[in-house]
């Protein structure tokens, strides 16, 4: 028989203090719950019946023994906890309730998608290539992606075929050479259209050889490029093209899936949404 849980309810004050919305930012359910018992007194045992949590799973999670990761259980805390709406957000959840209207601004800080800003593609090397090691699923959207995936020395190429994941997926969105949105591009950063062109079937080529060690495909676009897209599982890096730069020379955004964010989905949308459209080569 399942027990029906006990909500606890802290002061709101003690949701607004900065340490608390920090554990909140970072997911870290042990420390929240050590301000729990601090501002409210509640023991271990209380923690878990309001949380749906046995004791000493609770006990193991207080003292750095174990993780909460999965959704449900987020939802279970913020509820037994009685969260407010700012605090669930920042832990990356809906609001306890819909509302409508009103045009008042939030905090950044409760939409934690954005989690770091890059100057720059190369600040973020380290960062996308670990990733890029396990990464299953694999999506690219560039101009040319000579830098990012198709020659030896690119961004994505070692991590990617060392060692072979025959499992993995990979999808790449390039610029149709043949469309006029290839010129317009070619005039904003001052190169030929016969080199960037020449550029993207090159990188098509090379692609063509990963085929062999995982799934590859390739895709021509025919509009003009906004943003430059590497989403690696859960995990988007994104910058943006302008007329005088490449998109590695943009400050590039961390966006991670949260579950009720908007950019993750709608970027990840738009890829899609892309590639269905598009003339696939490879």
């Amino acid at each position: 028989m399942a027990t029906a849980l006990v909500p606890i309810e802290l002061p709101d004050w003690a949701w607004q203090r900065a340490e608390v919305r920090q554990a909140l930012r970072a997911r870290d359910i042990g420390a929240v719950f050590r301000y729990v018992q601090q501002y409210s007194g509640a023991s271990q045992g209380r923690i878990a019946m309001a949380t749906g949590m046995g004791q000493p799973r609770v006990n193991e999670v207080i003292h750095g023994r174990r993780e909460v990761i999965r959704l449900d259980v987020y939802e279970r805390i913020a509820d037994g906890l009685q969260m407010p709406d700012d605090a669930r957000h920042l832990l990356g959840l809906a609001a306890g309730r819909e509302k409508h209207g009103g045009s008042s601004a939030l905090d950044l800080a409760a939409f934690p998608e954005v989690v770091r800003v890059y100057a720059s593609q190369a600040s973020a090397t380290q960062e996308i290539q670990q990733q890029a090691r396990t990464a299953t699923e694999v999506d690219v959207l560039a101009v040319r992606g000579l830098g990012l995936i198709a020659l030896n020395d690119s961004l994505l190429r070692p991590p990617l075929t060392r060692p072979a994941a025959p499992e993995r997926r990979i999808r790449v969105l390039l610029l149709d050479p043949e469309a006029p949105a290839l010129a317009m591009r070619a005039a904003e950063i001052g190169e030929s259209a016969e080199s960037l062109a020449g550029g993207v079937r090159l990188a098509e080529a090379r692609l063509r050889e990963l085929a062999g060690a995982c799934e590859v495909r390739v895709y021509r676009y025919r509009t003009l490029p906004t943003w430059r897209i590497l989403r690696l599982d859960s995990t988007l890096f994104v910058s943006a093209f302008d007329a005088g730069w490449e998109g590695h020379e943009s400050a590039t955004y961390k966006v991670m899936e949260t579950p009720h964010g908007p950019l993750y989905r709608g970027f990840r949308r738009m890829f899609d949404a892309l590639a269905a459209e598009s003339e696939r080569t490879v």
